[in-house]
């Protein structure tokens, strides 16, 4: 049996020190990042995701590539902002970078925070195979989030209680898929076409708390509004702006006259600690994560991972 090519994924709550963690990681054991976050494979969207500051650049014998610290990232900062990309596409990006990176003998690393995308890529999820229904979804786009939230528990209960409850294009989606199946079927993981190692971060709640209330003022103070404006007046509508959530969602309230700044930035901190919440909520059913606290615990998993023989077999997480 050939054996499977390895795959390092770096998980936990927003604000975990992730992407910084996974820098160095690579840097030290020849690695390249595949970003698995749903809105930094927009363009523009830079403070607002935390998108790490690279910039494209030709590298000798391996062609265009975003660069950040000499390191590689792969699905980042490709998509117009106006287009809407799909946990489907993302699979086929994440999966042709992971066979690219370790067909150049370099080490891929799996690193966001958007679990599902995660998922996808590395349990090969199957997605439904049902094209949009345009007259379907122009009736939907005319109601908010929480009338389509009440259709889709009408139509199944249990992914209305999982489904991101205030994105109207997710939402829309899963009554898409509902009306057609009868309810939104579950995406069966299959054995991983790779020998993982989930490495999670997870700073104490104090901790993170803080890291996401002093990295939201600085982010405030590098010009997040500014950027809001910059891409409202670049013709991406408001909606646009509710579908990639959290920080844009209330920039949207705001600019719009819906929020007062003292209360756009209160709102928003509550609503990233509570994403942070089910973040973790979602990976503390994957038996499979090993936790970590600091870089050091995490470089010494990956030392023992490098020398330890291939598994036999990997088994999805339940």
């Amino acid at each position: 049996m050939p054996s499977k090519p390895k795959l390092i994924v770096i998980v936990g709550p927003t604000a975990s020190g992730k992407s910084e963690c996974a820098v160095r990681l690579a840097k030290k054991f020849n690695g390249e990042i595949v970003s698995a976050d749903s809105r930094q494979i927009y363009k523009g969207l830079n403070i607002g995701t935390g998108k790490v500051p690279g910039r494209w650049r030709k590298v000798k014998g391996r062609g265009e590539f975003f660069v950040y610290k000499k390191i590689p990232h792969h699905c980042i900062d490709f998509v117009p902002p106006r287009r809407i990309f799909t946990a489907a596409e993302y699979q086929q990006c994440a999966k042709h970078a992971i066979r690219e990176t370790a067909r150049r003998d370099a080490l891929p690393f799996l690193v966001g925070g958007s679990m599902f995308w995660i998922d996808a890529a590395v349990y090969n999820l199957s997605f439904p195979a049902i094209k949009p229904q345009e007259k379907l979804r122009a009736r939907l786009a005319k109601k908010n989030a929480a009338e389509l939230l009440r259709i889709l528990v009408k139509l199944d209960p249990e992914r209305a209680a999982a489904i991101e409850q205030k994105n109207p294009r997710r939402l829309i989606r899963a009554i898409e898929i509902a009306r057609a199946f009868g309810r939104v079927p579950k995406l069966a993981k299959k054995i991983p076409a790779y020998d993982a190692l989930w490495i999670g971060l997870n700073p104490s709640y104090e901790m993170r708390s803080r890291k996401i209330r002093d990295r939201l003022h600085a982010r405030l103070r590098m010009g997040l509004i500014h950027e809001a404006e910059r891409l409202h007046d670049e013709n991406v509508p408001w909606k646009r702006f509710y579908e990639w959530g959290l920080e844009y969602r209330f920039l949207a309230d705001y600019l719009r006259g819906k929020l007062a700044k003292k209360e756009m930035i209160a709102a928003l901190a509550r609503a990233i600690n509570d994403y942070a919440r089910r973040q973790m909520v979602w990976w503390k059913k994957n038996r499979s994560i090993r936790w970590v606290t600091n870089y050091r615990d995490a470089e010494s998993l990956l030392k023992n991972f490098l020398i330890t023989p291939q598994r036999v077999s990997s088994r999805a997480a339940s």
